[in-house]
């Protein structure tokens, strides 16, 4: 059996470690110790995240087929054009009209390769393409091909997604002539590829009734894009690391079961009410306002846990509801950014789905660290050195995070 014990360490290590935390450090003093040290070297790579982490980048196609005519219409924000933009091609952290117009060759010559068409397995040639700059910086191209006639599918590759930055995904949607669904897919460059076949005209999909308050019902047709929206609500909590640690700073104090059911419910209302509310655009507030904040309530938690000592915050509750609704606009962008939520069209369902993978992705976050949490809360060791070692971490990343999104961006 393998040794374990102090004496069999290195005698420097040994000495280094007992210098720390006293000549009778046992066994279960170096594994808390151990542990420490692997939760601070997670948490620092949290901290050298790119502050747009939260952000895999997202953009939305709206496609129409009608008659021998199909027509794509794809918005990005400037940052993820660029990506697609030649090494001469000049480059500006603000879209306005002089920017735009001294790429707009360059862009106008991408137009018609962002994709590759074919009719019943056929090519079909590049019809005409334009490229404008609309307001808010936002970029939009516009292609428009002939179909063959009789065609019956057609098969769109995103031909130019995966130069786009690592993670960007793209909501694609095409209808026909009187607006009913034809095909809708959350694009990725791993699954670049959709399927777009024409059956008999059918009336444009009425939206159902139902009572309010009452949770959103899916129909069959809906199924698949449900399901992405869930699986883009679990990602984006997972590579949201500001969002990530801003949930364990205030989970690494709790004490009881019944604590965690608090302060995961107080943050899954508070952001699920700011999220419904900026999707369907009934309160706006920017991006410079929202990101700053999010990266100050990770300074306030982390500070705060320093001054408790360990101890659980009195009222944390409270704090956790209030700084919930400002992530929760953060989460907002993410639907924002594939264009839902206008008019409060077709965002029902999206919303409930986003929010429902969200919340599965903290269900295995807290699943996943507070039986780490608790066995190492039972060491004095990690209440005297542990949490305020760990919240210094997370107040510095917030730090970093607030003088990039203020005072770098």
């Amino acid at each position: 059996m393998r040794d374990y014990s102090p004496q069999s360490l290195p005698g420097k290590t040994r000495r280094v470690l007992q210098a720390r935390v006293g000549p009778r450090c046992g066994l279960k003093e170096y594994r808390v110790l151990w542990l420490i040290g692997c939760l601070l070297g997670w948490l620092a790579g949290l901290g050298v995240a790119e502050s747009r982490a939260h952000d895999p980048g997202l953009s939305t196609v709206q496609g129409e087929w009608s008659g021998d005519r199909l027509s794509l219409v794809a918005g990005f924000a400037p940052a993820d054009v660029e990506s697609l933009l030649p090494p001469a091609a000049p480059r500006a952290e603000r879209w306005g009209a002089e920017e735009f117009a001294a790429v707009r060759g360059h862009l106008q010559a991408v137009a018609p390769r962002l994709w590759e068409i074919s009719s019943d397995g056929s090519p079909v040639p590049a019809g005409e393409a334009t490229v404008e700059l609309l307001p808010g910086d936002n970029v939009s191209f516009r292609v428009a091909v002939r179909l063959p006639p009789a065609t019956s599918t057609v098969s769109l590759r995103a031909a130019r997604l995966p130069e786009l930055p690592a993670g960007h995904r793209q909501f694609l949607i095409v209808t026909d002539e009187r607006g009913s669904v034809l095909a809708k897919k959350l694009l990725s460059a791993r699954d670049a590829v959709i399927e777009v076949s024409r059956g008999p005209a059918t009336a444009p999909k009425q939206p159902a009734t139902s009572t309010p308050g009452a949770a959103p019902v899916a129909e069959a047709s809906d199924l698949p894009g449900a399901l992405e929206f869930v699986r883009l609500g679990i990602e984006h909590i997972w590579t949201g690391y500001d969002h990530l640690l801003f949930l364990f700073a205030l989970l690494v104090v709790c004490r009881t079961f019944r604590s965690i059911v608090g302060i995961v419910t107080c943050f899954t209302v508070a952001h699920s009410l700011t999220l419904a509310l900026a999707t369907l655009e009934w309160v706006s507030v920017p991006a410079r306002v929202v990101e700053p904040l999010v990266a100050a309530s990770i300074v306030f938690v982390g500070v705060e846990n320093l001054l408790s000592r360990g101890a659980e915050p009195k009222g944390r509750w409270a704090l956790t509801f209030g700084f919930g609704l400002i992530h929760g606009f953060g989460f907002a962008s993410v639907l924002r950014d594939l264009g839902l939520g206008s008019g409060g069209q077709g965002v029902a369902l999206p919303l409930f789905t986003f929010n429902l993978g969200v919340e599965l992705g903290q269900i295995a976050l807290a699943g996943v660290v507070m039986p780490v949490v608790w066995h190492l809360r039972r060491s004095p060791a990690f209440l005297a050195r542990g949490v305020p070692a760990i919240s210094a971490v997370v107040a510095v990343a917030g730090l970093y995070w607030l003088a990039q999104r203020v005072v770098f961006s």
